[in-house]
């Protein structure tokens, strides 16, 4: 489990793609120290597996069902990701409770600087679009926020807005998204499992 609080950005050293999988080899300033063969770490908000490590550079593999659900295969050589371990038992939950399982991809569409913070607008599939409530959290990219608007439900093509201070923009990779730009989304883990109790109750009273 993650909480959506980014520790530290890793730069991408290799993505090689090999019969619907990968493996993607990052450069870990200090995350990758204790990190075991097995361990987990969360790039850009997904839940990944370290499967080697020498030094501050790990490998991870990537399956297909991540390669289609997330950004992970859209990444090159050069860019900088988001990267998060999983919060130890007993740690503080700074943020909400993160999967790391991506639930769909989601595009920025406009970013307004507000003085002392930015306000961004993503779009999201429609399936998942009544999962994000305002006020509610929703991890992009792997950093946990806090909904500010939602579009209304009859809109065609849905979209939320987050509110990000400046150590987010400064700490994240969020602070250089530009509009057009892909972005991971995992929406809150409890409102999926609420709704998916409610379908069973709703099957038995029928």
């Amino acid at each position: 489990m993650f909480t959506g609080i980014i520790a530290e950005r890793g730069t991408v050293a290799a993505l090689q793609q090999q019969d619907g999988s990968a493996v993607l080899t990052l450069d870990v300033p200090t995350l990758a120290e204790d990190l075991g063969l097995g361990g987990s770490i969360a790039v850009n908000g997904v839940c990944l597996t370290a499967t080697s490590r020498e030094g501050g550079r790990i490998d991870v593999d990537v399956m297909g069902e991540t390669l289609v659900r997330t950004t992970i295969g859209s990444l090159e050589p050069g860019d900088r990701v988001n990267l998060e371990r999983c919060v130890p038992a007993g740690g503080r939950l700074d943020g909400h409770v993160v999967q790391g399982h991506v639930d769909g991809v989601g595009a920025l569409l406009e970013r307004e600087n507000q003085g002392n913070w930015d306000r961004l607008r993503f779009s999201i599939p429609t399936p998942l679009a009544r999962y994000v409530a305002e006020k509610g959290s929703i991890a992009i990219d792997g950093v946990s926020l806090t909904v500010t608007a939602v579009s209304p439900a009859t809109e065609p093509e849905q979209w939320f807005e987050v509110g990000l201070i400046p150590i987010t923009l400064a700490e994240t990779g969020l602070g250089d998204k530009k509009p057009g730009e892909g972005v991971n989304l995992e929406v809150d883990v409890l409102a999926k499992y609420a709704e998916r109790l409610l379908s069973f109750l709703d099957g038995a009273r029928r």
